[in-house]
């Protein structure tokens, strides 16, 4: 049985959140979800996520999971709202850990526990579980960040943040934790699977020229096309066209408020003594 996928595009981030549900038994899951959040200000709320969850009452979906593919650097995580809406659980890869030991000290943030005990699940490469009656399985898609996974589900693949459109590419790999080599490996392990795979995507940056966003790919157009790793681009090629193109790439706008929140699940720091949250940003000074 196929799942029913309802993909939601929030144009401030470029992301791609989905709905993923099981027809027969209304049970779903919700993919890479965004909080919105004004950096300016300091203000966050669940316009988006809002919408989500409207979305699923309407089809009258009880939504069980909120699954993300890595702790993303570029927009902050809906996680925790879904959690508190609808009591789902809360799924990451789990060498989670890995990046909470990279990032605790650079925010000195002593209440991160460095395993991964703030989600509710840690999923291994090549583990299944269920959407309610609906087959799920995972695979470790390493390389963007340690703790990447892809979300498999009859012939959908939630690739997270190691493809793009084919137009447009592929991941970065230099943050903290990435490489590489260790992304185009994993991206032909995507490749390996049936061509009429669909890949759906996390980010659409909306290559100039094209009109609309692409939310999903199949693993032939991304094998034929991908301006990036497509078939004839060997292990070698890609890692000196991802290393030169990430060296002229900026930091993200939202890569300092996301990773604190999204490395907690989507909850944000524990609030202090005068009862605020507040989000940290490293300061040097240059000589």
């Amino acid at each position: 049985m196929s799942a029913e996928i309802t993909s939601f595009y929030d144009p401030a981030t470029h992301t791609l959140s989905h709905l993923v549900a099981d027809p027969k038994t209304k049970v779903a899951a919700v993919i890479d979800p965004v909080l919105d959040f004004d950096y300016a200000s300091g203000k966050a709320s669940a316009r988006m996520a809002a919408a989500i969850l409207a979305a699923a009452a309407a089809r009258g979906l009880s939504i069980d999971w909120c699954l993300e593919t890595h702790v993303h650097a570029d927009h902050l995580s809906a996680a925790a709202f879904f959690k508190r809406e609808t009591g789902a659980k809360i799924g990451i890869g789990a060498r989670i850990g890995e990046v909470q030991q990279i990032f605790r000290p650079v925010f000195n943030a002593t209440d991160l526990s460095g395993a991964g005990a703030e989600f509710d699940h840690l999923f291994e490469d090549g583990e299944r579980f269920q959407i309610g009656s609906l087959d799920a399985w995972v695979m470790a898609t390493p390389g963007h960040t340690p703790a990447c996974v892809s979300y498999g589900v009859a012939d959908a693949v939630f690739v997270g943040d190691t493809l793009f459109a084919p137009d447009y590419g592929t991941a970065r790999a230099d943050f903290p934790g990435g490489n590489a080599r260790t992304l185009y490996r994993s991206i032909r392990r995507l490749l390996a699977l049936p061509g009429e795979t669909r890949l759906f995507l996390c980010h659409d940056y909306q290559t100039p020229g094209r009109d609309g966003f692409a939310a999903v790919s199949t693993v032939a157009a991304q094998r034929a096309g991908n301006i990036h790793v497509r078939d004839g681009i060997d292990e070698d090629e890609f890692v000196a066209l991802r290393e030169a193109r990430d060296k002229t790439l900026a930091t993200p706008q939202l890569l300092l408020p996301s990773i604190q929140v999204n490395l907690r699940s989507g909850a944000l720091p524990p609030k202090e003594a005068n009862g605020v949250s507040y989000l940290r940003i490293p300061v040097t000074l240059s000589q």
